[in-house]
């Protein structure tokens, strides 16, 4: 950083110009220049003016991978763990290996778009594409907010387009009928030979009659059950690699609800209650299907996959559960506000937009109705 003597002079102190260069947020060479009078003084004012260009001009040739860095941690103390670490892997996945070593200053539209078609290319559905693209986008946004670029690059190159023959109606939910589920329940009914394995039975029992996430499930304790009703107001996540399993809040406010259960499921969890009680450490702390400790998410999968083929079914994931009890609610025509409830959506339109394809009867009924005029 130059200093320059000039032919000025006062009280008996040499003048100096102090010209400080640096580059600025979008990249481009920038220079302050200020005069001093005196040697010590110029050497001071130019450290105090890189300290304050250093404080007040974010540096954009920091990495992708700096940046990820920085933004996973500031994103820790905002988001559920559950929800960070998904994060943390579809960016370590399907970012950093591709533009990880690519400076933010050097991240333009082309570059960008060059790692588009790479994914592009992968055998993935489309959301699965989009929520790649998303994460990535969100990224970019902190840096924007940081200010270490002046715009998000990636919104000019836009989301992937679903190219799918949307000609024919199609059905992306998988679930169980009624019929099925009783093939399965019984099914599963007929693998218990222990507590352990009664503990998958009447998982998937409050699944079907309730709705709940499988982390609200696993979760659940007998102090959560009073009467016929059950209070959702926990979860586990055992996502988290190299983690133990953490409790911690529903996924949202909605989340939070209290779940009338019905005749069936109530006997089921009084049986299994007695049968918990034998355990010489019960309490009412006890996991409802685990006991001290919860069902592993892997235990559940696996029985799952097992029940299934002994019943001579397709096989649905344990997620798919949720959306067979919201199939046969909104079949028997129950109101959409309430389904949206007993999931726990934060608003009825993500039940709407997931659900809405699922309602044959109601197309039924508006023609006979028509028909009877």
């Amino acid at each position: 950083m130059p200093i320059y003597k000039q032919n000025k002079k006062k009280d008996g102190k040499q003048q100096y110009r102090v010209i400080v260069n640096y580059t600025d947020r979008t990249g481009q060479y920038r220079q302050k220049t200020k005069t001093i009078y005196g040697a010590a003084e110029a050497a001071d004012l130019e450290r105090r003016m890189q300290l304050q260009i250093a404080q007040t001009v974010p540096d954009a040739s920091i990495t992708i991978n700096e940046l990820f860095a920085e933004y996973t941690e500031a994103k820790r103390h905002d988001v559920r763990e559950s929800t960070l670490d998904k994060s943390i892997r579809i960016l370590k996945c399907h970012v950093l290996p591709h533009i990880g070593e690519i400076k933010l200053q050097d991240l333009n539209s082309k570059r960008l778009q060059q790692w588009k078609n790479i994914i592009a290319a992968y055998d993935l559905a489309v959301k699965t594409k989009n929520n790649i693209f998303t994460e990535l986008r969100t990224m970019l946004n902190y840096a924007v907010k940081m200010e270490y670029i002046t715009r998000n690059p990636l919104i000019i190159i836009g989301a992937f387009k679903d190219t799918e023959d949307f000609s024919k109606p199609q059905d992306k939910l998988h679930y169980y009928t009624v019929e099925q589920f009783k093939q399965f329940i019984d099914e599963a009914h007929n693998h218990c030979h222990s507590l352990y394995e009664y503990g998958y039975y009447v998982f998937f029992n409050i699944a079907f009659y309730t709705g709940m996430r499988k982390g609200e499930i696993n979760a659940l304790k007998w102090s959560d059950v009073e009467n016929n009703i059950i209070h959702v107001h926990r979860s586990v996540n055992q996502k988290a690699k190299g983690k133990p399993v953490v409790e911690t809040p529903p996924k949202n406010k909605s989340s939070y609800r209290d779940l009338q259960a019905p005749k069936q499921l109530l006997t089921i969890l009084a049986e299994h209650k007695q049968r918990q009680r034998q355990e010489r450490t019960f309490s009412d702390d006890f996991r409802v299907c685990g006991g001290i400790k919860c069902l592993s998410d892997t235990g559940i999968s696996n029985a799952n996959i097992k029940i299934a083929n002994a019943a001579g079914l397709p096989h649905i994931r344990v997620h798919d559960f949720r959306h067979t009890h919201a199939t046969l609610l909104i079949n028997e025509g129950i109101n959409i506000q309430e389904i949206a409830r007993r999931l726990g959506h934060s608003n009825v339109e993500i039940t709407w937009s997931t659900y809405a394809h699922l309602y044959p009867r109601e197309e039924e009924r508006a023609i006979k109705i028509l028909e009877n005029i």
